[in-house]
């Protein structure tokens, strides 16, 4: 058997599993159904989100230092060997020598060279996510939940290296969003001063090759560890850690209705400093300044014509058992503030949900406490979870899968937002897991194990909130799909529709394993085009051998030779006749 046909029987053995695994992998979205809800069965949502969650791209922590001998154990060898004065003592050298670069030196740069070989794999994983996400769903904006890089120590220069991996490799081709667009202009004596940006949706197509950057805790920090220096170097290479954006429904500006469009309004909050102790009070008294800003400049709560798209990175409060992360805080002992916390602290929670949506236990506040329609999408927790946070303003408006919530004494204090109405009772706020969430807790509460999923009625201030599992390879590559239109025929003015799946590609071994089959695969066919090459060559040697061997000259004798040789062929048989 010739040896070029093994190599191509193992390649046609191998071509049709690579084939259906190629396949798979790069057709995944539609075939694991990661697409955009529809706003109908015959057209897209002109709004179309692809969130993503906790890259947390790794670099030189995770690597040998830069410049560090390969074998430490040989360093000084050569010095050692020289000054031992007898042969017993370099071999003693030279035998613990060997004996550490076979052990421990060797060991470790394999180590090494294959955390290399992981972090460049796991770029070309994201990347994978990203572009495939990008071209089989068609998103008209792209965000990132926080946690881009892996660690808020690094210096700036590794900073400037994994930023630029993150744009070169994983988001290559697309761009942060503008200065401009963003807004915010530096003041005296406060970080910047706000004003939303409006546009109209879906008329600047550059929104689909750009990318919303969220700050998460291992950007720059938690508020106990947040500084200038993070957050200048953070916005320059990814954006600004607050601003907002208006985009309103395409309108006739001369119309008879002088009523505002309808319009989506997108918030990038810094949530890392809304808690306290913090190390910088500039820093947060701007996230808090900037949360007055999008109190004040929002359309008020009646109008249903608006809604609020919160990205933020630090889940909201939830008591334990809802979600895989339960409530969790640590500080420095030096007493510089917040080391690290899984959640916000039930009065930043309260914050966002009374402050930015407007929700209300009081029935006769504004809106009657139903507040603003919008959603919340964060990161953080990278097992995902899927909540909505409630505060029902009465006992008859509890949820059937919750324990009812004990009322505080009736309070004849009044409302803050301006009501004469007394406030009837102070409830607290609950939340409860949806059945689409990604993962489970470990030690689930009451509702987790009802059948019947919990619902909430109408007059039920309520609100979603989606932590989006991480796009990391060890939770499957996640990404989020969020889809916005407005809906006419819903109440009177109309209102916005937010809808929301999400899907993964699998761990990153399927990615590795992938790749690697058809590594082998080309490997394969390869060894096999240049064998029989060498074959071929090799039979064509072989006849022109044969063709060449050089052939004995036939000398025609003359007339006088073959008189001769006659005369003696006579001559001999004669004397063998007498014989």
């Amino acid at each position: 058997m010739q040896l070029s046909r093994f190599f191509f029987s193992v390649a046609l053995l191998l071509f049709p599993l690579c084939l259906i695994a190629t396949t798979w992998l790069y057709s995944y979205p539609p075939l694991h159904g990661c697409n955009f809800p529809h706003a109908s069965p015959n057209s897209s949502a002109p709004f179309r989100l692809l969130a993503l969650g906790d890259p947390q791209l790794e670099g030189d922590s995770s690597l040998p230092k830069p410049g560090a001998h390969v074998f430490p154990s040989l360093e000084f060898l050569v010095r050692n060997v020289r000054k031992a004065g007898t042969w017993k003592r370099r071999w003693y050298f030279l035998k613990g020598a060997a004996r550490d670069a076979l052990t421990k030196d060797l060991p470790k740069w394999g180590k090494g060279v294959r955390k290399r070989i992981d972090l460049w794999g796991n770029d070309l994983y994201l990347a994978h996510i990203v572009r495939c996400t990008r071209w089989w769903t068609r998103p008209t904006h792209v965000a990132v939940l926080g946690d881009l890089l892996g660690s808020q120590w690094i210096g700036d220069e590794e900073f400037e290296r994994r930023a630029g991996r993150y744009w070169d490799t994983v988001f290559r081709g697309m761009e942060k969003v503008p200065e401009e667009i963003m807004g915010g202009v530096e003041d005296e004596g406060d970080r910047g001063l706000w004003g939303s940006t409006t546009e109209v949706l879906g008329h600047n197509k550059s929104w689909e090759n750009r990318v919303i950057n969220i700050a998460g805790n291992h950007d720059i920090g938690y508020a106990g560890d947040l500084d200038e220096g993070r957050i200048r170097r953070f916005e320059k290479a990814f954006g600004k850690v607050n601003w907002d954006i208006a985009f309103e429904l395409p309108h006739e500006p001369n119309s008879a209705n002088d009523s505002k469009p309808p319009a989506l309004r997108l918030v990038v909050l810094n949530s890392m400093n809304l808690d306290t102790p913090a190390l910088s009070e500039p820093l947060q008294q701007s996230t808090y300044s900037f949360l007055n800003h999008i109190i004040s400049t929002s359309r008020p709560v009646t109008s249903r014509t608006h809604a609020t798209i919160l990205l933020t990175h630090i889940p909201l409060h939830k008591t334990p058992g809802i979600c895989y992360d339960s409530p969790f805080f640590s500080f420095f002992h030096t007493g510089s503030g917040i080391q690290e916390q899984n959640m916000l602290s039930e009065h930043g929670s309260k914050t966002i949900l009374e402050g930015i949506f407007g929700l209300s236990s009081n029935p006769h506040a504004e809106g009657q406490g139903l507040g603003r329609h919008g959603i919340i999408i964060n990161g953080h927790d990278h097992e995902g979870c899927d909540v909505i946070h409630y505060i029902p303003q009465s006992e008859e408006y509890q949820p059937s899968c919750v324990d009812p919530i004990e009322p505080v004494e009736a309070s004849t204090d009044h409302p803050v937002d301006g009501s004469n109405s007394p406030i009837p009772y102070e409830a607290k706020w609950g939340a409860f897991r949806l059945p689409v969430s990604p993962s489970r807790p470990e030690k689930p509460v009451y509702p987790l194990a009802k059948v019947i999923p919990c619902t909430l009625g109408e007059e039920t201030p309520a609100i979603r909130e989606i932590t989006l599992r991480s796009m990391m390879g060890d939770f499957s590559g996640y990404a989020g799909f969020l889809s916005a239109w407005f809906d006419e025929d819903k109440g009177e003015e109309g209102e916005w529709r937010l809808e929301f799946t999400t899907c993964g590609v699998g761990i990153q071994h399927w990615w590795w394993g992938v790749h690697i089959m058809n590594l082998i695969l080309l490997v394969f066919l390869g060894m096999g085009v240049i064998v029989r090459l060498l074959e071929w060559s090799q039979v064509d040697n072989r006849q022109g051998v044969k063709g060449n061997r050089a052939v004995e000259p036939r000398v025609v004798p003359d007339s006088s030779t073959l008189k001769t040789k006659n005369t003696i062929n006579c001559s001999v048989d004669k004397e063998m006749g007498k014989r």
